[in-house]
């Protein structure tokens, strides 16, 4: 038997009114579920509170049903380094150069189990995705993966999934958000909980794309002015 059973992507909505601080590789959602890091400095929540406006969204989070479950959940969490989405055209770091971006802005988790039944976890995921000056057209598949892995970090499995976008004409940014259910990672006996594992998500990025988020790089999912087809 797999240890990573399935992995269904349910739902998918094209604009939400919803974001949050940025949930990273050290800041997830942790034991019982839920994402969401700490609490952030006042300089934090003044990004947040730019963020929203620029945004033209609130500062709701991203609930999920609660459930139920015989001991903590996986840490479902965001991989630092494939957090972010930068293209650049030629690989030259300037606003100017900047294609298609996208950022996942924050996770949800919760799982449920019992007895020695598999655990099965449900996550909701906020992507940020933006148009630069050299994005090619106005619809972008962006491609992220899920992975499950054990303990000791090895991957028991890993699944990409495709997340098609369309810009209106003149539009720079969009809010989206997908709902992953099906997460199912079976159990050996009922010794073994949900602490055992750790579900993580990111973008497939290239490697040139991962050592710029990995120095902490950014640029603004606006970056130029988007040039008109």
């Amino acid at each position: 038997m797999r240890p990573f059973a399935s992995l269904v992507l349910v739902a998918f909505a094209a604009l939400a009114a919803a974001t949050a601080t940025p949930v990273f590789a050290q800041q997830g959602g942790g034991p019982g579920g839920g994402g969401g890091g700490g609490g952030g400095s006042a300089d934090d929540d003044a990004k947040a509170r730019k963020r929203n406006e620029e945004w033209g969204t609130t500062g709701a989070n991203l609930p999920l049903p609660e459930l139920r479950n015989a001991g903590p959940c996986p840490f479902v969490k965001v991989l630092y380094d494939a957090a972010r989405y930068v293209e650049l055209k030629d690989n030259k770091e300037s606003p100017s150069a900047v294609g298609y971006t996208g950022e996942i802005e924050n996770l949800a988790s919760a799982c449920e189990y019992k007895s020695d039944d598999p655990i099965k976890v449900q996550a909701r995921l906020l992507f940020g995705l933006g148009r630069g000056p050299q994005a090619d057209g106005y619809h972008k598949t962006y491609r992220y993966w899920v992975a499950v892995t054990d303990r000791n970090k090895a991957v028991l499995d890993k699944e990409y999934f495709d997340l098609p976008v369309t810009f209106k004409p003149g539009q720079d940014r969009m809010m989206v958000t997908q709902d992953l259910m099906g997460i199912t990672i079976p159990r050996a006996d009922i010794k073994v909980s949900g602490g055992n594992f750790e579900v993580l998500i990111g973008f497939d990025v290239t490697p040139e794309m991962a050592e710029f988020n990995r120095e902490g790089k950014r640029f603004f999912a606006n970056a130029g002015v988007p040039k008109t087809p």
